[in-house]
């Protein structure tokens, strides 16, 4: 059984350095003025989430609650635990959350070079609009 939980983060700095190692490329070509702190920062008025995987914190959920749909802000999970299903029941758990709030849909962006678009359509988002860079992607849930 894959034994993965979430709860609150208690250290928002650590994730920030989780959120920050992984988007790094990204930040680079971007984003260069971006550093762990800048990444703290904005990270602060959201609901942050320790992702555990056998009771070791190997990523960060983000979500931030509108009036009519939940956004997931960021979903980042360390190299190593990568590919054992933990970002798709990171994306349930999301949905899970939006639905306990009342809210019937999913929404986030992501790069469009990121390989999380492929998990992401596989949970059903689809693409609602795009930039040279972005996808924003939406899912209805119920």
């Amino acid at each position: 059984m894959i034994n993965i939980s979430f709860v609150r983060t208690a250290d928002l700095k650590r994730a920030a350095s989780i959120t920050f190692d992984n988007m790094r490329v990204y930040y680079q070509q971007f984003a260069p003025e971006w550093d762990v702190s800048k990444v703290f920062e904005v990270t602060l008025e959201l609901e942050n989430y320790d992702i555990l995987f056998q009771q070791q914190v190997v990523g960060v959920m983000r979500l931030q609650f509108n009036d009519d749909f939940c956004v997931l802000r960021d979903l980042q999970i360390i190299d190593s635990a990568k590919n054992k299903g933990i970002g798709s029941a990171s994306l349930n758990e999301a949905k899970r959350r939006a639905l306990n709030a009342n809210l019937n849909t999913l929404t986030l962006r992501v790069f469009k070079s990121s390989p999380a678009v492929a998990l992401y359509k596989r949970s059903g988002f689809v693409i609602q609009s795009e930039d040279e860079r972005i996808f924003n992607m939406i899912a209805k849930i119920s």
